[in-house]
């Protein structure tokens, strides 16, 4: 895992693009959540992966 934040200005105007609602950040996981589709998109490298057939299951089962 990388140890790399995300700049919160750029947090503020990320939104799903599934729903194009909020995303909840989780530094340690380097996750961007949408508890709304129980989804997560990935961080690789400080570059979050915003691609809707890239989410994953959140939380996994």
């Amino acid at each position: 895992m990388s140890d790399m934040s995300i700049d919160p200005t750029l947090l503020d105007v990320l939104a799903c693009p599934q729903d194009k609602g909020p995303l909840r950040y989780l530094e340690e996981e380097q996750l961007l959540v949408n508890d709304r589709l129980h989804i997560a998109y990935r961080i690789d490298d400080g570059i979050p992966v915003m691609l809707a057939d890239e989410a994953i299951e959140y939380p996994a089962k």
